[in-house]
């Protein structure tokens, strides 16, 4: 609602100042306006009009440069309202409040832009080789459970996954008092060297909230900013690195079942329905029980190496999966919630849908 409001201020307070260009040219009467308006004004009037336009429908496909055009706008307009003041006065609120927005949506550019900066800086880094096609022989010395998950995924005669895009959209909570917060996210994992970088946006009581999850060279942080500017919750050391880690592991089994070939590994089988696994990376080592269906779907992630900020200790964190579907030819879980546990129970903190899934083709779209 707040969104579409602030589109029809800027396409009403843009479409206003046609007036001052119908006037200058002659098209019509406007007997609001008393002050003559020479012709060079009249095209800065058309000017204003058109950059407002164009700041509400680049702000209505959440184009980040509609902050760009909505400054412009408002400069110019405060320009003209000023040397038309006793006509043109009351359009300095509007203008305002197109300010004070802007200058927020400014903000929210800049922090998203880190996580961009950081996404290209992982790209360029990567060690970028042709994908080799994930073979049968690939599976030899993986667990049974872990072979037949893979087969059962569709990865068998894919290529071997370099680095993956996941969206998601969903709601998270900070604790079992917290309103829901639904979010939407975007995150790059990349596998040569592991990094998982991490962006969502949420809203919190209707205010917009942006978080940055970043994990490179086995270092972690977590910046969680009102309106992007606002830091409400800032995470990094060790436990955050491991945390994360738990976290990127994760990623792996659930949404990138190819990956689990990796030598980083170490495999151990429970049962006929378990597995234990330990992740290596950076002198970080997480261990993780992976829990399959009789279909070979992995139906839960299970670890006690993951921090709680809020407990402010590691706990038992797991990721029951759930609506298995098809993407792309993969077979993956389509839905997730992700919970604590402990002495009183299990804590659903978060749900996941998964909207968009997409294997080493995004890298060639930069």
């Amino acid at each position: 609602m707040i969104k579409i409001l602030f589109i029809a201020l800027l396409c009403f307070h843009g479409i206003i100042h046609l007036m001052g260009f119908a006037k200058a040219f002659g098209y019509a009467n406007m007997e609001a306006l008393t002050k003559d308006i020479n012709k060079g004004q009249g095209v800065m009037w058309l000017i204003a009009c058109i950059l407002f336009i164009l700041a509400a429908g680049y702000y209505g496909f959440s184009k980040y440069n509609w902050c760009v055009f909505a400054l412009l706008a408002v400069g110019i307009s405060q320009y003209l309202i000023i040397s038309s003041w006793q006509d043109a006065r009351f359009g300095t609120i509007a203008n305002i409040i197109i300010f004070v927005i802007t200058l927020i949506g400014f903000s929210s550019w800049n922090f998203h832009k880190q996580f961009e900066s950081d996404y290209k800086m992982q790209l360029n880094a990567e060690n970028q080789k042709a994908s080799e096609l994930l073979l049968e022989k690939d599976l030899l010395g993986l667990p049974v459970l872990i072979q037949n998950y893979l087969r059962q995924a569709g990865v068998v005669g894919k290529p071997k996954v370099q680095h993956f895009k996941i969206e998601f959209e969903g709601k998270i909570r900070k604790d079992e008092q917290s309103e829901w917060m639904p979010f939407k996210s975007v995150q790059y994992n990349f596998m040569d060297t592991p990094a998982r970088l991490f962006f969502m946006n949420a809203t919190m009581k209707g205010l917009p909230v942006a978080g940055y999850h970043a994990y490179k060279n086995g270092i972690a942080f977590m910046d969680i900013r009102l309106f992007s500017i606002f830091k409400v919750q800032y995470l990094d050391g060790p436990e955050m690195d491991l945390a994360e880690t738990v976290t990127f592991f994760n990623d792996m089994c659930c949404m990138a079942p190819a990956t689990l070939i990796d030598p980083r590994i170490e495999w151990q089988e429970i049962d006929d329905h378990l597995v234990q696994a330990a992740f290596n990376n950076q002198g970080l080592r997480v261990v993780a029980m992976l829990q399959f269906n009789d279909k070979g779907q992995l139906i839960n992630f299970i670890s006690n190496d993951r921090y709680n900020a809020e407990a402010k200790k590691r706990l038992p964190w797991s990721t029951p999966l759930k609506e298995y579907k098809s993407i792309r030819g993969i077979s993956v879980s389509s839905a997730a919630d992700a919970v604590y546990s402990d002495t009183k129970g299990d804590f659903i903190y978060g749900t996941f849908q998964l909207t968009d899934l997409e294997y080493n083709g995004y890298l060639n779209k930069r």
